[in-house]
């Protein structure tokens, strides 16, 4: 008997079109390949979806690729990770568990997690993450006498940060500590954190298999695709690559360059790229100039037969741009003192009483029980009265 592990497939997380659908492409690829595998079961350990409520068209094609699963009579379980759990409860993992292509194991019986149990007599349970790492204190307050007694192949799944395995760039993130989960269960199915984990843990494992695709433009750099893992009944972890596209990674320093230069630079670094994801960092300080003034539109023609392009400039400055010196005060006078200084640099941003009003506008709190449609109109008016369109 084996099975798959998959985690933090975020499908319709990206805003980029191409990489949406390259989202949804390497969850049919990973579900192809466990049924090509003839696993006995699949396990998803939170954030199948971005959000809670995904676009329809989102939720309609995951259905299409589950229900081949199910058409191979492989059962898929299921928690609810942070990003596909909303505070009321409602979540579109409900629709696909009513349509009999999901079963979420986070279930309680008169106050205790309960198992379910696959028809390969393998049993499983475990706790959903919550938003800001809510999810500990179930951990803290659960009931494990009875499920650690439980006999047979046991699996927990969990989707939260372990404090024992923090990356070096989460240090100061609480996680919650492995000490608090149940014990005696031969595998730990884990997600929500997204970097590759296999450690002994009692007579188990615990697994981390990494995200299903990465989700930002520092996972792309780092991890180039997304991965899962297909485990076998001796806890024999193979990880599984869901590489579809090639990344291409081009970091360019602008020290003490001219936009010109650095456009230049990225044209003529820039080969072989046709229907590959491009990565293009500028990093620096601009010797004239502003981040703005480089034609990354030129650059995007030029670079039309790349599947998709993404360009980073968050640490990317210029000279032009001084610093600005704030003496304490309370929050309006501090915004009425940037929004001087900086209007100087930015002129065609007009006068600083438009940007007033645009910051008004962008402040404008939601009403209680207003739609969000209704919300989001009162913000754009709001917004074109100050712009005059």
């Amino acid at each position: 008997m084996k099975f798959a592990h998959l985690a933090d497939c975020h499908i319709g997380g990206w805003k980029e079109e191409k990489l949406k659908e390259l989202g949804i492409e390497s969850f049919r690829y990973a579900i192809s390949k466990c049924i090509e595998e003839n696993v006995g079961f699949v396990l998803i350990a939170g954030d199948l979806f971005n959000t809670s409520l995904p676009d329809i068209n989102i939720l309609k094609e995951t259905s299409e690729i589950l229900a081949n699963l199910k058409e191979s009579d492989i059962d898929c379980y299921i928690i609810p990770g942070s990003h596909d759990f909303s505070p009321s409860g409602k979540t579109m993992l409900d629709v696909l568990e009513k349509a009999g292509l999901v079963k979420n194991v986070f279930k309680f019986k008169e106050d205790r997690l309960v198992f379910t149990t696959d028809k390969t007599n393998t049993k499983i349970t475990g706790i959903l993450g919550l938003r800001s790492g809510l999810e500990k204190e179930k951990f803290r307050t659960l009931p494990k006498e009875h499920l650690e007694k439980e006999n047979g192949f046991k699996i927990f799944m969990f989707h939260t940060m372990l404090e024992e395995y923090k990356p070096k760039d989460m240090e100061n993130v609480e996680g919650e500590s492995i000490k608090n989960f149940p014990k005696n269960f031969n595998y730990y199915a884990g997600g929500h954190v997204h970097y590759l984990l296999e450690k002994e843990f009692g007579k188990g494992k615990v697994v981390y298999p990494g995200p299903l695709f990465p989700n930002n433009f520092k996972e792309l750099e780092e991890l180039k695709h997304g991965r899962f893992c297909i485990v076998d009944d001796n806890l024999n972890v193979k990880r599984e690559d869901a590489k579809l596209k090639d990344v291409l990674n081009y970091h360019i320093n602008a020290d003490e360059k001219t936009p010109e230069q650095v456009e230049q630079e990225i044209l003529e670094k820039i080969r072989d790229y046709e229907d590959k994801i491009v990565l293009i960092r500028v990093e620096g300080i601009l010797k004239t100039g502003k981040p703005s003034d480089i034609n990354f539109k030129r650059i995007y023609e030029n670079l039309k037969n790349a599947y998709c392009i993404l360009r980073n400039t968050n640490k990317l400055t210029s000279k032009e741009l001084s610093e600005i010196k704030i003496e304490s005060g309370d929050i309006e006078q501090v915004e009425k003192k940037i929004i001087e200084e900086s209007i100087k640099d930015f002129k065609e941003f007009g006068n600083s009483e438009l940007i007033n009003l645009l910051m008004y506008s962008l402040d404008i709190e939601k009403g209680e029980g207003e739609k969000n449609i209704d919300f989001e109109k009162r913000v754009i008016e709001s917004g074109r009265k100050a712009l005059e369109i």
